[in-house]
C-alpha cells in the first residue's frame, strides 16, 4: 500500500467551507482543534461557512447546536440539503407537485416556500427521497405508483450518503438506502442529487460573498462527498482524519482526485508559523 503523507497549508485561504458531522463535531462534542481553528479564522475576518448533507435538521437547528457547543453561528452561514433542495425545486420546477419521503424539517421548508405536495400518485410530478427514519412500505408504494404505474413522476434526492455516522462507530441508513429501494422496484434512475458532492452546495454556501471558489477550501472527513465536492467546484480541499475516510482510502484514489491537504487534527489547517490572532 502506498504511503500517503500528511500535509498542511502554508497560508490562509479566502474562505473556508466546513462539513459538520465528523469534521467539526461528533455527537454532542466538538472535535479536537475545531474551536481553535474557527476562532482563529473569525479573528482574521475570514468567512466561514458550514455545509451538511443531513436533511433531518433545518439550518436554524444547526445554528442552535453550534451555539450550544460554543461556536455561535448566524443561520445564514449554514447551508444544508433542506435549503439546497428547496432552492433547487423553486428554481427549476416551481409549479411541480412533489411527494417528499422526508422528515419534518424538509417538509416544513417546502411548506414555507409554497411548494405543492401530495400523496396522490396521480398528482405527483417529483418524488423527493431523503434521510427518513419514518420510511415505510406505504411511502414506497406511493413512489412506485407515481413513477412506475402512472409514469408521470421522476426521482430526485437530497444527498447521496449511504449512512449517517454516530459516535462509537455506529450509524443509521441514510438517503441512499431510500433511493435504492425506489430504483429497485421502479427501474428508474435518480435524476438529481443536490447534496455534496453536487456543486450547487458551494453556490448556496458562498451566496453573498465576493470570493472566488478557486481561492476557497472545503474541509471534511469524507472523500466521496466533501473532497469530491471541492474537486467539482475547482476548490482546494482538506481531509481531516476524524471521521469516515482514512489514509488507505486516499491511497486508493488517483492522484488528481486526492485532497490538497490531509490533517489529523483540524486546527492543523492553521498555517505555520501563524500567530494566533486576538480579537
Amino acid at each position: 500500500m502506498e504511503t500517503i503523507a500528511l500535509g498542511r497549508p502554508t497560508g490562509f485561504h479566502d474562505a473556508y467551507l466546513f462539513d459538520l458531522d465528523g469534521t467539526i463535531y461528533l455527537g454532542e462534542d466538538l472535535l479536537p482543534g475545531a474551536r481553535r481553528l474557527i476562532e482563529e479564522l473569525r479573528g482574521r475576518d475570514i468567512p466561514v461557512r458550514f455545509l451538511s448533507n443531513n436533511p433531518t435538521k433545518a439550518p436554524a437547528q444547526y445554528a442552535e447546536k453550534l451555539a450550544r457547543l460554543g461556536l455561535p453561528t448566524p443561520i445564514g452561514d449554514i447551508a444544508n440539503t433542506v435549503a439546497t433542495m428547496t432552492t433547487w425545486l423553486t428554481t427549476n420546477h416551481p409549479d411541480a407537485v412533489v411527494f417528499p419521503i422526508a422528515e419534518r424539517p424538509l417538509i416544513e421548508a417546502f411548506e414555507a416556500a409554497g411548494i405543492a405536495m401530495s400523496e396522490d400518485p396521480d398528482e405527483i410530478d417529483i418524488v423527493v427521497a431523503s434521510y427518513d427514519r419514518g420510511f415505510e412500505y406505504r411511502k414506497l408504494q406511493i413512489a412506485f405508483d407515481a413513477i412506475w404505474f402512472h409514469k408521470r413522476a421522476f426521482l430526485v434526492a437530497t444527498n447521496p450518503d449511504r449512512y449517517c455516522p454516530f459516535p462509537g462507530g455506529r450509524g443509521e441508513p441514510d438517503c441512499a438506502a431510500v433511493v435504492a429501494a425506489i430504483e429497485a422496484c421502479t427501474g428508474t434512475t435518480c435524476r438529481q442529487v443536490v447534496g455534496k458532492p453536487d456543486a450547487s452546495m458551494v453556490a448556496q454556501a458562498l451566496a453573498g460573498l465576493d470570493v472566488d471558489p478557486t481561492r476557497c477550501v472545503m474541509v471534511g472527513d469524507r472523500l466521496g462527498t466533501d473532497i469530491e465536492l471541492a474537486h467539482r467546484a475547482g476548490m482546494a480541499s482538506a481531509l481531516v482524519l476524524t471521521g469516515d475516510s482514512t489514509l488507505d482510502d486516499v491511497s486508493a484514489l488517483p492522484e488528481d482526485r486526492r485532497p490538497t491537504y490531509i490533517v489529523e487534527s483540524i486546527d492543523q489547517l492553521i498555517p505555520e508559523p501563524a500567530t494566533v490572532s486576538s480579537r
